[in-house]
């Protein structure tokens, strides 16, 4: 008898907000996708999800001005609601571009950013686990050795997907979840020891508590909260809140990429302090400014990183 589980595949149209920058989005996803779990090309983003132990993979990609398309192979329709949900924060489909732009087209520096990219969005998280997890991963080093880590780190405790779900080619691995992460032998990996035990203190905290990587009140609270954690500064705290917890406002001040596009006239870069004075009037649209920034740098220099004041290279 076969007792193989069986998988279903519905198709869902997600509407948003004309414009989208389709391009800068799979671009950045596409840079920074793990191996195994992710695969991004020019028109297409998939990847293995997991919900309450259900497996499954999805598929997105755009197929009109105002809409892109959602396939989903999962066994539990029940479960739809809940992926609909988090592929719309992954690919920001509930902003308002014209809000947004307009507000930051105001800024003379912003201006020809965003007239060059209407509609980008600030790419989101499958689960904020992940992307805190990536966060870390990345400290102090560029994009491919980061991803490079992602997936042996995918290799030793990730999960393989049952050979019916192998339907898209490359997709082929769970991430961890903090289960697994937390007593994995992370030394194996060649990272250096304190950023092995901060993975490991991470999966422990969110083990313990699920909604630790889920919005607060407050921006200034949940990026306290994330601080509170060994290991994570302020540019990674600002990273999770504007990618994993939907912090429109988000900015990471420490950063050197933001520092340096502020640089004055002098070639004096701003101090953290100075910067967030300079980027008040941006408020609250300052992750779509770090986001414009971080595009126009990677453009001009052909790299997908970010640079941070607090600990170097960021590569998440």
């Amino acid at each position: 008898m076969d007792t193989s589980p069986t998988f279903d595949t519905s198709v869902h149209d997600l509407r948003y907000t004309p414009p989208y920058d389709w391009d800068s989005i799979l671009s950045f996803l596409a840079a920074r996708a793990i191996p195994g779990v992710e695969v991004v090309s020019r028109h297409r983003y998939s990847r293995a999800i997991a919900i309450d132990g259900a497996k499954g993979v999805i598929r997105v990609e755009p197929v009109a001005t105002h809409r892109a398309r959602l396939t989903v192979h999962f066994p539990d329709p029940a479960s739809m609601p809940a992926i609909i949900g988090r592929v719309r924060r992954l690919f920001d489909f509930d902003a308002d571009p014209g809000v947004i732009d307009s507000h930051l087209a105001l800024d003379q520096m912003l201006a020809p950013f965003v007239a060059e990219r209407p509609g980008l969005r600030v790419p989101g998280a499958w689960d904020g686990f992940e992307l805190a997890v990536r966060a870390v991963l990345g400290q102090q080093i560029t994009v491919a050795v980061a991803k490079s880590l992602a997936e042996g780190l995918v290799r030793a405790c990730g999960e393989a997907l049952p050979p019916a779900l192998r339907c898209v080619e490359g997709v082929t691995h769970l991430f961890p979840t903090p289960t697994q992460l937390e007593n994995a032998n992370l030394s194996v990996l060649g990272m250096p020891r304190s950023r092995a035990a901060t993975l490991s203190s991470l999966a422990a905290a969110v083990k313990d508590d699920p909604a630790l990587l889920t919005a607060r009140r407050t921006l200034e609270e949940a990026v306290a909260r994330l601080r509170s954690m060994p290991g994570v500064g302020e540019w990674t705290a600002q990273y999770i809140a504007m990618r994993a917890l939907h912090e429109s406002d988000a900015f990471p001040t420490t950063d050197i990429g933001l520092q340096r596009a502020l640089t004055d006239a002098d070639g004096k870069r701003p101090s953290p302090a100075q910067l967030l004075v300079r980027t008040e009037k941006w408020r609250p649209w300052r992750a779509y400014a770090a986001l414009h920034i971080w595009t126009s740098q990677a453009d001009s220099s052909g790299e997908a990183s970010q640079q941070s004041g607090d600990g170097g290279r960021r590569a998440a």
